[in-house]
């Protein structure tokens, strides 16, 4: 009899906040709630211009995306990520610049089992991990080992890195990525990297595991995914993209033909819009930098160390206690926050904060832990 995929896969972990849900919600201000990283601020007014343009899709998009996409993909990788050669080339061909993809936690969940992996294959994800990486794995049934270090690291057919990190907000330094490249290409894995939160740098500068200085002249063995839920307050939108290895690329793109992932025409368009202008993201930066510097002192006027958080949208922190101590602790003062055990057994003593709430909620939550 077969095993359903139910089997192999985790309990949904949100599904467990429902009792502190009730009681931050309880509070008679209402509930901040601090849990989920879902933007809430407004979509940039050039994405509207744009879907208001899009009305004239009657046929079929095609996986690849229109060439417009594809020349958008290309400029901003060269433009925000310093990639070199991601467009047409010399003798005026088009390889595949980018995948498009129906928001990047389907690429992160369905990657493995796209490219082939199975259960002869192994993948390695980071030990403080978004869980659907794991999941990931599971649904290609193949193993998956847990390791930070490419000179600790398995031989594998894949490995996932996240930088900046979700949780943790930690940026993996480029010796650290360029020995990750290396490790891949001497095992002939494949190396994606996960790369979402990468406009959100605080403390330190991320970079692209595709920039010439980590992976050189070749982008071989190399896939990245990239986000426009967070840069851009599209997360309803469900756009993205994988870009790196044309082979891997292609062979992506083939099984996705054949599956029917195909963006929708409009968000197709709107997508170029946005990946062509930087002006809203640099206001959304604003918005968070200024929840995040309200946010942090008042979690450390009531106990909360924070570690990492160099970038990206959450402050991790700790009281030095177990997380559902402190889930409970701030809930009791209506803050709605993730356990840290959600991404793995060795973040149970911590929280993660998201910066992804109005000003409002965020300046509610303050008063509240300045009061308490």
């Amino acid at each position: 009899m077969r095993t359903p995929h139910t089997s192999r896969l985790p309990d949904f972990p949100w599904d467990t906040l429902a009792g502190a849900k009730q009681l931050a919600c309880s509070h008679p201000d209402g509930v901040a709630d601090l849990s989920v990283g879902t933007p809430v601020d407004p979509v940039p007014e050039i994405v509207r211009t744009a879907l208001r343009e899009a009305t004239e899709w009657p046929g079929y998009p095609t996986t690849l995306g229109t060439p417009a996409l594809q020349d958008a993909i290309a400029g901003y990788l060269e433009r925000r990520l310093g990639v070199v050669d991601a467009g047409v080339t010399a003798e005026g061909t088009r390889p595949v610049v980018g995948v498009p993809a129906i928001g990047t936690k389907e690429i992160v969940a369905v990657l493995p089992f796209q490219l082939g992996l199975g259960p002869d294959d192994t993948l390695v994800i980071p030990e403080v991990a978004y869980p659907t990486y794991a999941v990931g794995g599971a649904l290609a049934h193949a193993n998956v080992v847990v390791c930070d270090d490419p000179d600790a690291a398995p031989r594998a057919t894949m490995a996932w890195v996240n930088s900046p990190s979700n949780p943790t907000g930690a940026v993996a330094s480029p010796e650290l990525l360029k020995r990750w490249v290396e490790w891949a290409r001497e095992n002939d894995a494949i190396l994606a990297a996960d790369e979402c939160y990468l406009e959100f740098g605080w403390d330190a500068d991320p970079v692209s595991i595709m920039h010439p200085d980590i992976c050189g002249d070749s982008h071989d063995n190399l896939l990245i995914a990239h986000s426009l839920s967070k840069r851009s307050n599209l997360a309803g939108y469900r756009a993205g993209f994988v870009a790196g290895d044309p082979t891997l690329l292609a062979e992506l793109l083939e099984v996705r033909k054949h599956s029917g992932f195909m963006m929708p025409g409009p968000v197709q368009d709107v997508m170029t819009a946005a990946l062509g202008d930087h002006q809203h993201v640099i206001e959304q930066r604003e918005r968070y930098r200024r929840r995040r510097n309200l946010l942090r002192p008042a979690l450390e006027r009531v106990g909360f160390t924070i570690h990492h958080s160099e970038a990206g949208l959450y402050l991790w922190a700790t009281r030095d206690e177990p997380g559902r101590d402190s889930v409970a602790f701030l809930a009791e003062h209506g803050i709605l926050v993730a356990p840290g055990d959600f991404y793995g057994p060795a973040s149970d003593r911590f929280v993660r904060v998201a910066l992804t709430a109005t000003d409002e909620r965020i300046r509610a939550a303050v008063e509240r832990l300045n009061a308490a």
